[in-house]
């Protein structure tokens, strides 16, 4: 990319592309899952709508239906007749045909195919070999701030992990990661209001993507993009750039949104959980069964189904011509589901949650989201053991699909 194309790129959104809905008066019949308290807080508007109806609608983003409960994200997640994962996300625009991301855009019987070529590097094999990587780069982010008396660690820690995680597996310049949380940032949060923005992000992605496939025609490499260029579909045949393409999107996207925001969330419990903090100190072998808890009470993401014909869902009728807004994380505090869903409990003897997707396209990326927390949270514990927020900083959290801390300032040490 050159570098004209990179300084446009970064420019910020103004104020003008980020369009504002009218607040919501009745999260039953008008939920917005942009609505600020959402972003805020959605825990008790999810309690609300829960205690209503496993399935509440609304008639903004051109009707979508919100399933509340456990068994209502299960049964849209694995009937593929009647839901389509053609639209991952909810936004105010539905243009055709969808921009593909395959596998995650995909339904049968075209999914399988498409998700088994991203399976192999995605192995708990495959992690084992990229653990060290990502240590180092841990190590290295906690040696520039790890002097000082805090810091913001969503912008200076838990952000740049995954970024350069997965840029180092795509095989792209790590230097290139503020471009990508930018893009990010618009696809997935801008983007469900402001289709100009989204198509701009989108186009930018393309450009840059396309000059790495160039360089890797010339001089190929063993990193994931040449992995998909040599790929071969059901029939034998090379994928196309549209499906090269999309899936490095989806990779791209999903490989940092999403641990980003797991990350996050958890040092964010600890710094202003003592008791759970210490506990880990004094236990570190329960940190793999005290992620598991924080990937259910945080879940990051929700994901999306367009409804493709009439049916119901726990006894309520959804129509076509309708999104759903599949939340994931509202499944994991159901309180039928999980006894004391509302509390984290970090030694959780059984949790069988749905942080990582149902049915057919369950996350392919689980075992490096795992390992990348592991390694982020354990390296942080071992070095900066006394953390708290700072009650001078301002915590914000991220707005739409996925919810994470974006800003989150912490005072390390003791307190006086």
């Amino acid at each position: 990319m050159s570098d004209t194309l990179l300084n446009d790129a970064t420019a910020p959104v103004t104020a003008d592309e980020r369009r504002a809905a009218p607040p919501v008066t009745d999260w039953v019949h008008d939920f917005d899952h942009t609505d600020p308290r959402w972003t805020e807080n959605p825990f008790p508007i999810w309690d609300e709508l829960r205690e209503q109806c496993p399935v509440v609608h609304t008639k903004r983003f051109l009707g979508c239906y919100l399933p509340t409960t456990y068994e209502a994200v299960k049964q849209i997640s694995y009937d593929t007749e009647h839901f389509s994962s053609r639209r991952v996300v909810v936004r105010n625009i539905r243009p055709e045909p969808p921009a593909p991301s395959p596998p995650i855009t995909s339904d049968p019987p075209e999914h399988k195919p498409a998700k088994q070529l991203l399976l192999p590097p995605f192995t708990p094999d495959a992690m084992k070999k990229l653990e060290p990587k990502v240590r180092a780069i841990c190590n290295e982010l906690i040696d520039g701030f790890i002097d000082q008396k805090g810091c913001d660690v969503a912008a200076h820690y838990t952000k740049h992990i995954p970024v350069r995680t997965i840029a180092h597996m795509l095989g792209i310049p790590e230097k290139d990661g503020e471009l990508f949380i930018k893009w990010i940032h618009e696809i997935l949060e801008v983007g469900i209001s402001n289709d100009e923005v989204l198509m701009r992000a989108v186009r930018e992605m393309a450009g840059y993507f396309a000059g790495q496939i160039e360089q890797r025609k010339k001089q190929p490499t063993d990193d994931l993009i040449s992995t998909l260029m040599n790929a071969r579909d059901k029939n034998g045949e090379p994928l196309s750039d549209a499906h090269v393409q999309g899936s490095l999107r989806l990779l791209l996207i999903a490989g940092i949104d999403t641990t980003w925001s797991a990350i996050g969330s958890s040092l964010w419990h600890l710094a202003k959980t003592p008791s759970d903090r210490e506990r880990l100190l004094a236990e570190p072998e329960l940190l793999p069964i005290a992620i598991e808890e924080f990937l259910r009470a945080y879940s990051p993401v929700t994901m999306a189904r367009e409804v493709m014909k009439e049916t119901t869902v726990c006894g309520c009728p959804v129509k076509p011509g309708n999104m759903v807004l599949l939340s994931f994380p509202a499944a994991n505090r159901d309180p039928a589901m999980f006894p004391d869903a509302d509390k984290v409990i970090i030694d959780r003897k059984e949790n069988r949650h749905a942080a990582f997707g149902l049915g057919i396209h369950r996350c392919i990326g689980s075992n490096l989201a795992r390992m990348e927390m592991l390694v982020a949270i354990g390296e942080w514990l071992k070095r900066i053991p006394d953390f708290r927020l700072d009650p001078a900083g301002e915590i914000t959290w991220s707005e739409g699909t996925v919810r994470g801390p974006r800003q989150l300032p912490m005072l390390f040490g003791k307190t006086s």
